[in-house]
């Protein structure tokens, strides 16, 4: 997808489909008048009829207007007079997927003037996400990215931190949207490796036998069942020598049965979405490559599959995380967090200053704060805060979960130093957190369980169902923020 900038008027630009935007009571922005007045007041007799009437989200279509050049014109509600980056994010998003409903050439989007170029990016990235779909391997496509995407009133600033922030949303969705027989942890190795050869990225992989020599036997025993060798992965952006780096995690679980703690058939069918929060690090890896953000970043991701057969890890067995630290199995199914417990711990010995790692961990997480609320885990809250605050300003929604130190006796083992469930099924979002500190020591870190925002059953008027990229921006934005003090 061609993405540039034009200063066209709307009325006159060669376009299959052109966006304008209205506010509140049916307040025109300049592009929309000045396709009302070339049309004949068409536009204005959509407000008169009640068919139009600036609401957020709300798209509103007119056809071959005369007049204009384009076939078809898309007014889209702002609900605000003053939009913020997610309510843009969003409404950009609900009109370039209805633009995206059938094959177009050209989509030209007229945003409203006078934006910040962070506002701005929001929306070109919104759009460029919003045209892909999760229908990977569909002969008829249900959405349809444009071959050029035209913005007017952008600068060449938020047009590239769109563009790649976009691009990365998408990388992240389409991962996660993959079939598990097209992503396992090799082939996710992979696709880390193309990322890193197009963006510059330094790549480290570590197959089985070096995890074995670094001794990560908590990985190693989640894997096991399977015929899928494991993978660890660490991306380095590293623009200032000596500076130590913020390092992002990711649990990458390829598809998860559940192990001999097996799942039904109606828990299963969507776990090729268990490696959400490994492609999530991936795209965003990609975003700060990219953006060529002035802080040393790494990205690390554990890949496994969490298969049934002869080999499978089983419960009562005690494992031996890579730190030295046992951890006794209570349930297989609780597979991420032993995963994670390794890779937190390469994390830490890397030097990392501060972490943040993501996961599609527990259903728990969806039971305290439904599907659309990713939930913040700490123990450091000033670090805790900036996450927090880069995810509002981003409009990805997070709340932060206690971590009192009473949770600690929920994870207290009788053989071993700690085990991979509570007690019961109270907490579960805060004990699976729990475990994951045992492993980053003093290490400023935030844990972000996003099993509810990543993947979805059904689709947003700004996204299709399946894979959201959900938290990459945020990331980004983290990143950024960081450069910036």
């Amino acid at each position: 997808m061609n993405i540039q900038t034009t200063a066209e008027a709307a009325p006159q630009i060669n376009a299959d489909v052109v966006i304008v935007t209205s506010r509140p009571d049916g307040q025109l922005s300049a592009a929309a008048q000045a396709i009302d007045t070339a049309s004949g007041g068409a536009i204005t007799r959509l407000i008169d009829a009640g068919e139009l009437s600036g609401k957020e989200n709300e798209v509103v279509t007119l056809l071959a207007p005369g007049g204009v050049a384009a076939v078809q014109v898309l007014v889209l509600g702002l609900g605000s007079d003053e939009p913020t980056r997610g309510g843009l994010f969003c409404a950009v998003g609900s009109a370039a997927k209805r633009a995206a409903g059938k094959q177009r050439k050209r989509v030209a989007i007229y945003l409203p003037p006078k934006l910040t170029d962070d506002v701005a990016s929001a929306a070109v990235c919104a759009a460029y996400s919003a045209m892909h779909g999760q229908d990977l391997y569909r002969a008829e496509k249900k959405l349809h990215p444009c071959e050029e995407l035209i913005f007017a009133g952008v600068g060449e600033t938020a047009l590239q931190i769109g563009q790649s922030c976009g691009q990365s949303v998408t990388l992240t969705r389409r991962l996660v949207n993959e079939p598990p027989n097209k992503i396992y942890p090799e082939s996710f190795a992979r696709e880390a490796q193309q990322v890193a050869d197009q963006t510059g990225l330094e790549i480290e992989i570590w197959d089985e036998a070096k995890l074995q020599e670094e001794r990560c036997g908590s990985l190693l025993a989640v894997a096991q069942g399977s015929s899928q060798p494991p993978r660890l992965v660490m991306l380095k952006h590293l623009p200032n020598p000596g500076q130590a780096p913020v390092a992002l995690v990711g649990k990458g679980v390829t598809f998860d049965s559940g192990g001999l703690s097996l799942k039904p058939s109606e828990g299963m069918a969507d776990m090729k979405c268990d490696m959400a929060g490994a492609a999530t690090v991936v795209g965003a890896m990609q975003a700060i490559a990219m953006l060529n953000l002035p802080v040393n970043v790494i990205g690390l991701v554990g890949l496994v599959e969490n298969m049934v057969s002869g080999d499978s890890y089983k419960l009562g067995d005690v494992l031996t995380a890579r730190s030295g630290k046992t951890i006794e199995v209570l349930n297989t199914d609780a597979e991420g967090r032993l995963v994670l417990a390794d890779v937190l711990d390469v994390a830490v010995t890397s030097g990392a200053s501060r972490i943040i790692d993501l996961a599609t961990l527990t259903g728990a997480c969806m039971v305290a704060l439904g599907t659309d609320v990713c939930a913040l885990m700490t123990n450091e809250q000033t670090w805790c805060d900036q996450v927090q605050a880069a995810a509002d300003r981003c409009g990805e929604f997070a709340w932060q979960l206690p971590m009192h130190k009473h949770y600690n006796e929920l994870i207290k083992s009788e053989v071993a130093d700690i085990k991979n469930i509570g007690q019961g099924r109270w907490g579960g979002a805060i004990t699976a957190a729990k475990l994951l500190e045992e492993f980053v020591g003093d290490t400023p870190w935030v844990h972000i369980d996003i099993a509810g925002p990543a993947f979805r059953a059904k689709p947003k008027s700004w996204v299709d169902a399946g894979a959201s990229g959900e938290m990459v921006r945020t990331l980004v934005e983290v990143v950024e923020s960081l450069g910036a003090e």
